[in-house]
């Protein structure tokens, strides 16, 4: 994985979890041929491993196929909820949790 060809090495993306693509914008072009063109996906593999369904991928430079970063994003779920995480170096770390009820109780208001 390549530092110098991100701005902002694992950028905070608060609840924002890719199961695909690449953050763009945090791409300030390959430190190898020293292009800013579009970013690669490639080496995907799904699967699952204890009951978590895990994503990963490699982001390569289109041009010369230089290793940029590796993409991990996961999901599972626990008790109520669905869980997931991301963790690349240039789409940057996340984590969300979705209540799979039809009223959040982490959302629900006290009558008092």
């Amino acid at each position: 994985m390549c530092g110098r060809c991100v701005g902002t090495e694992y950028p905070e993306r608060g609840t924002t979890c890719l199961e695909g693509g690449s953050f763009l914008l945090n791409f300030v072009g390959c430190a190898q041929c020293g292009r800013r063109d579009f970013v690669l996906v490639n080496n995907r593999a799904e699967g699952l491993h204890g009951g978590e369904e895990i994503v990963t991928y490699d982001h390569l430079c289109k041009n010369c196929h230089h290793l940029i970063a590796r993409h991990e994003y996961t999901f599972s779920v626990v008790d109520d909820y669905q869980e997931y995480t991301m963790l690349c170096l240039l789409c940057g770390r996340a984590e969300d949790s979705i209540s799979i009820l039809p009223d959040d109780p982490r959302q629900m208001t006290p009558l008092f």
